[in-house]
């Protein structure tokens, strides 16, 4: 007897069934329209560099969850492990190809080794848009006002930005005489939300020590309006910086575009990864702040200098696709549904197949999604089978399946509409409220 090998999958992968990719498709596709519309454009690079590309800036414990083997050629090669490092290596290669400002996007799949939990796997997609070329706030913004459209417009419901800025935080260290250990408080205080208050002090204390841990605690607990974090924030740093004077803007544009309640100002907010230089943030649905933060980003001004002599000023963020999916599926906002065929057509003789095909391809024609079953079934099994998919209607042909007359039948109110035209099957279907019922 032959031996059959046990199908199983590796930890943190999984598959996705029909119904689950159609729910994930059609989301990448509202996402992009939402992208398009402010004239952001697609990207693709390999899922595969060399190691040293992606190490290159990586930081922290991204570094200990990459995927990295040498293949057959002796190469050190690696998985990527989200789409921004790569974007900086594709901009030094294609910069003579560019226009900046640069309005980027690229959805795609990335691989980290990290603990699976809800919404967070070891090979996840992330949709990533980015505007390099330009180091003006309204650049900075134009990211914010994005992420906060785009969410919106996928009815991810109430939500809140939180923003802060790397670069005042610096300077705060620098006025505590923790400036040098920079890199490591951040990554610290990036933990804050997971580990919590307590063992986020012990670890600043054992790096630190107690007196110059409590500061910075106190500085990332600033609570309050905009405008009120904000002054304490410039006092603890030494006054008005360059960086505050970034954040007043931000709030003026807030204002301007009547946007102002939807973002939070948020010294605990820090990003984990080394090459943010200034603005950053992280977005949270408010009926669910424990799933974590489903967009989040901020400003890189020299990731490409790794590759390139130029420095070229960037600011982006990235929606993680199945966090924001679980997200979702938790507040009940996304359907599963088998196809995309709103209409199917029963087989009533096998040998009219053609003729159907010829019919669907009129449906198709008018904008309606069609779908020809391929063998001669009961028509209760078909209607079954048209239910199961998800399709709405069902057309039964007569004798002359191209011309007519028809039988339409809606699934979910098991109703008859018969001796139609294949003009009135086709208002029928348009005019139809959406919701079937």
């Amino acid at each position: 007897m032959a031996e059959f090998i046990t199908p199983k999958i590796l930890k943190g992968f999984r598959d996705f069934l029909p119904g689950s990719e159609i729910k994930r498709r059609d989301l990448v596709e509202q996402i992009e329209k939402s992208f398009r519309a402010y004239g952001f454009v697609p990207i693709d690079t390999p899922v595969l560099e060399y190691s040293e590309i992606l190490l290159g800036k990586g930081g922290g414990e991204t570094e200990k969850q990459i995927y990295r083997f040498h293949d057959h050629g002796g190469r050190d090669v690696a998985l990527r492990f989200d789409l921004t490092v790569p974007f900086a290596r594709f901009l030094a290669e294609h910069r003579s190809e560019l226009t900046l400002p640069f309005k980027r996007y690229h959805i795609a799949k990335v691989w980290r080794g990290e603990n699976t939990q809800r919404g967070r796997y070891r090979e996840f997609t992330q949709c990533d848009f980015d505007i390099v070329g330009s180091d003006s706030p309204a650049a900075d913004f134009e990211i914010l006002l994005l992420m906060r459209s785009t969410l919106s417009a996928i009815g991810a419901g109430s939500l809140t930005i939180r923003l802060n800025h790397r670069g005042l935080f610096n300077r705060f260290l620098s006025k505590i005489d923790a400036g040098e250990k920079s890199p490591e408080i951040l990554r610290i205080v990036d933990k804050l939300a997971k580990i919590g208050r307590e063992e986020t002090g012990r670890l600043l204390g054992e790096l630190l020590g107690e007196t110059r841990a409590q500061a910075v605690i106190g500085y990332i607990e600033a609570k309050g309006s905009y405008e009120d974090t904000l002054g304490g924030m410039i006092r603890a740093a030494g006054g008005d910086t360059p960086e505050s004077d970034r954040l007043w803007m931000l709030r003026r544009f807030m204002n301007d575009t009547g946007t102002a309640a939807s973002f939070t100002l948020d010294p605990s907010i820090t990003r984990g990864l080394d090459y943010y230089t200034g603005v950053v943030y992280e977005t949270f649905l408010n009926g669910l702040p424990d799933i974590g933060s489903v967009c989040s980003g901020g400003r890189y001004d020299n990731l490409a200098g790794l590759y390139s002599r130029e420095k070229i000023s960037g600011v982006g963020s990235s929606i993680g696709l199945d966090r924001l999916i679980a997200a979702l599926e938790a507040q009940e906002k996304t359907t599963e549904k088998n196809t995309y065929a709103t209409l199917a057509i029963a087989c009533i003789r096998e040998e009219d197949g053609g003729a159907y095909q010829h019919l669907a391809g009129r449906f198709r024609e008018a904008g309606i999604a069609c779908e020809v079953f391929l063998e001669t079934k009961k028509l209760t099994q078909q209607f079954i089978l048209a239910e199961k998919k998800g399709a709405r209607w069902v057309i039964i042909p007569g004798e002359n399946p191209p011309e007519g007359p028809f039988t339409l039948r809606e699934i979910a109110r098991r109703q008859d509409r018969e001796h139609l035209s294949w003009e009135n099957a086709v208002r029928i279907i348009k005019e139809a409220p959406a919701s079937g019922l």
